[in-house]
């Protein structure tokens, strides 16, 4: 920012009814998270650079008896300086008569302008107030989208997030042993859901998005969060569920045997989408572009798919017409940190992300055979594929945060059928 001509301001999220008067749990903005670690709603953070060190000021609810009896105890001002690091903070009661004096003289102000409209128009009315004052204040005319100068730094993993991030991978790994011992011939994919939710809440975690528990040709629809189908033997079970610790995600899919065994197409399949992860993998690490991993995983596939009589003609037929994405159809991986599909820009200057130590991306090709597709013998109908791990850049290689959980093929079954 602009030394003392510039101003940040950024409010939290603010509660979400999911209907009548029940809200959702709530979640903190991750942005505004980011900044202050602040867990609760109707606050506001502004940061206000000076001679010397400048100004963190928070604005936030008050401690109050009688509706923390109703809605849980409250941090307050006085505690949030001593728990948050924050300079100074007020009563979010009293922003109106306190943050516009703040803004005025700073030419240039940061903030999320389009996120939510109530706060868009409670920061307009603050400056038209400004203007309109009698003594000519100079207020900010220069506002400034503080989306790409902070996703930048979020980009980046700090080795205190990288620890968070870990112990979600680790939470969401149990999840999903938990997950395969209750995927029994017979279950419900909501039972087996039901596991892995237990793990998470008994680890003091949440789901970092909606589970998706897909047997069978369910396996196929690539964003399956019904989770309402039923297991049987033979079927391939496909669990893509993370667990969330302190705002940080973690992002795990495997392919299970229902039943303890690959049948020889499945296992066909399973194998290919392996090895292209093993190759993607390999690609994650400094100074190597983004798109590496997908095209390192796009090479395996298409070959194997070829070696399987999947694709017609050679594979580099497959790879010119672009013929596989009928079979996968999605990029191999994305950022992951306090979003699951986190912030940062995957090109600079229109060409592809060059990897820094302290990026996290998941790694997560599949090979999805439609159902009904008559253009391949039935046998590979409705079989579903995706493994997918969550990976560290470091300054001596990579570090995959997911590997607690087994996938090679003898290890899987083991597991499915122990």
């Amino acid at each position: 920012m602009a030394g003392d001509s510039a101003a940040l301001v950024v409010a939290a999220a603010p509660r979400r009814m999911r209907n009548a008067d029940a809200a959702w749990p709530y979640r903190q903005d991750s942005d505004f998270h980011y900044l202050t670690g602040f867990p609760e709603p109707d606050a506001v953070l502004a940061l206000l650079p000076g001679r010397g060190r400048g100004e963190v000021v928070l604005f936030c609810r008050e401690r109050d008896p009688e509706r923390e009896r109703i809605d849980g105890m409250r941090v307050g001002p006085d505690d949030a300086v001593a728990r948050f690091g924050v300079d100074d903070a007020f009563p979010v009661e009293d922003i109106d008569d306190i943050l516009p004096g703040m803004l005025e003289g700073r030419t240039r102000l940061y903030c999320h302008f389009g996120r939510e409209n109530e706060f868009d128009a409670q920061l307009l009315r603050w400056l038209r107030r400004l203007r309109s004052s009698r003594g000519g204040a100079v207020v900010p005319r220069e506002f400034v989208a503080l989306g790409h100068l902070l996703h930048e730094l979020r980009l980046y993993k700090s080795p205190a997030e990288l620890a968070l991030m870990r112990r979600a991978a680790s939470i969401a790994a149990e999840a999903q042993r938990a997950a395969v011992r209750a995927a029994q011939p017979g279950a419900a994919e909501y039972e087996v859901e039901a596991a892995l939710l237990q793990v998470m809440r008994a680890r003091g975690a949440v789901p970092s998005y909606p589970p998706t528990v897909a047997g069978g040709v369910n396996a196929c629809v690539l964003h399956y969060t019904a989770n309402q189908g039923r297991l049987a033997r033979g079927d391939v079970l496909l669990i893509d569920a993370g667990a969330e610790m302190a705002c940080y995600a973690s992002d795990i899919t495997r392919t299970w045997p229902v039943g303890g065994r690959f049948s020889a197409p499945q296992r066909a399949l399973y194998e290919v989408t392996h090895e292209a992860q093993c190759a993607a993998i390999d690609e994650v690490r400094a100074g190597r572009p983004f798109n590496a991993a997908h095209d390192a995983a796009v090479r395996v596939i298409v070959r194997g798919l070829c070696a399987l009589k999947l694709l017609r003609g050679g594979a580099r037929t497959a790879l010119k017409s672009g013929e596989y994405k009928r079979f996968f159809p999605h990029k191999t991986g994305h950022w992951i940190g306090l979003d699951v599909h986190d912030v940062g820009d995957y090109r600079v200057d229109d060409e592809p992300r060059v990897l820094e130590p302290g990026m996290v991306v998941t790694v997560e090709p599949g090979i999805y055979i439609p159902p009904d597709d008559m253009s391949v013998p039935s046998k590979w109908r409705g079989i579903g594929v995706r493994i997918e791990d969550d990976v560290a850049v470091g300054a001596r290689g990579n570090e995959v945060l997911t590997a607690d959980l087994p996938k090679d093929v003898g290890a899987v079954q083991a597991l499915c059928a122990g």
